[in-house]
């Protein structure tokens, strides 16, 4: 089980296409409580004051610490992530494509979520993430598109 599709062992990238305007999916994805819809290493998320949020991994019940960055203009969402709410690192990322940019209608954006693997993390914990990456940005676009 600790195999994974071998693509890139530094970082993971998994995006999607939902017909929902790229604002919109901005939004979503920089509101700190709005990941306990679709982060599936954080759920049951709670607002801990000054940006910080915590949540409970549904893989191995394990508390994790979240401070969301925000950038309107870019269209991207930094995460800074850890298991100790003073060792955050920015490790992951949203960013939004508007579908007008790609010729796909301004109805339409892509997002893309990405992480980059520290050293330390093991193979099994990698392949992990990878296969949740791949389910939660189909998460997100049905969140997103019936507006949960």
């Amino acid at each position: 089980m600790s195999e994974m599709p071998a693509d890139d062992p530094n970082s993971h990238s998994a995006s999607i296409e939902v017909a929902v305007p790229a604002d919109r999916a901005f939004e979503f994805l920089a509101d700190g409580m709005k990941q306990t819809h679709w982060a599936l290493g954080s759920w049951d998320r709670r607002d801990l004051g000054g940006g910080l949020y915590s949540g409970t991994s549904l893989f191995d019940g394990g508390e994790l610490f979240i401070r969301p960055h925000g950038n309107r203009d870019l269209l991207l969402v930094d995460y800074e992530v850890g298991e100790q709410p003073d060792g955050l690192r920015r490790l992951v990322e949203a960013r939004i494509v508007p579908g007008e940019t790609l010729g796909r209608g301004a109805d339409r954006c892509v997002v893309t979520l990405t992480i980059w693997r520290p050293a330390g993390v093991s193979a099994d914990v990698w392949a992990r993430i990878y296969h949740a990456f791949n389910v939660e940005v189909y998460m997100i676009r049905g969140r997103l598109e019936l507006d949960f």
